[in-house]
């Protein structure tokens, strides 16, 4: 990778639960701690073992990963699809920012939550290192595009980039994304600050 390349990795993001300590205890008893089952590409996070059923108020889907380690208030990051599987108006917004949202059910092996709100569709995102930010020529909260080659090719546009020394720099779809440009996890796509400088010359 040359000090002119632009290109990130991606990883796409399936449907998954951030719980807070409290719903975990809720969920699968008291004392119980969540058990890592694979380390994620983001330091210090990983998918658990133990999985929940997201209950709404068409369907459910069983089976929804946690993710840990645990956070302050529990989220559901879903992709608008799974909206319509539960029968709910997912919002697209960034993580963490759930004030206003939809709730669902939650169901574990040992109880069950209801959510008065924190299910949303993560807006596409780029985590960034400080360093990569410099190469790519990007600063946080700038909003950028990522281009896709091939067959299906894609510009997504809206893409917000979050700068921290704590992320390892990746490019989040989710997978209705995904789908939409044939992309795979661990593709690189090309991140571009303005369409009109790069294709307008």
């Amino acid at each position: 990778m040359g000090p002119d390349d632009r290109t990130v990795p991606v990883a796409l993001s399936a449907r998954h639960v951030h719980l807070s300590p409290e719903h975990v205890e809720v969920l699968f008893g008291a004392g119980h701690q969540l058990t890592p089952m694979a380390d994620l590409s983001q330091p210090g996070q990983y998918a658990a073992r133990e999985t929940v059923e997201v209950v709404g108020p068409r369907r459910s889907i069983p089976g929804v990963r946690v993710l840990g380690p645990p956070r302050g208030e529990t989220q559901v990051e879903l992709a608008i699809t799974d909206g319509v599987v539960l029968g709910i108006n997912v919002p697209v917004c960034l993580s963490g920012e759930i004030q206003g949202t939809p709730g669902v059910h939650l169901v574990g092996p040992r109880g069950a939550v209801k959510l008065r709100r924190g299910c949303i569709c993560a807006v596409r995102h780029l985590h960034c290192t400080p360093e990569d930010a410099v190469r790519l020529g990007v600063h946080d909260r700038q909003k950028v595009y990522a281009r896709f080659p091939g067959a299906r090719s894609l510009i997504f546009d809206e893409v917000v980039v979050r700068v921290s020394d704590e992320f390892s720099t990746e490019l989040h779809l989710d997978t209705d994304e995904g789908n939409a440009a044939g992309i795979r996890s661990g593709q690189r796509a090309e991140i571009v600050p303005s369409l009109c400088r790069d294709l307008c010359g």
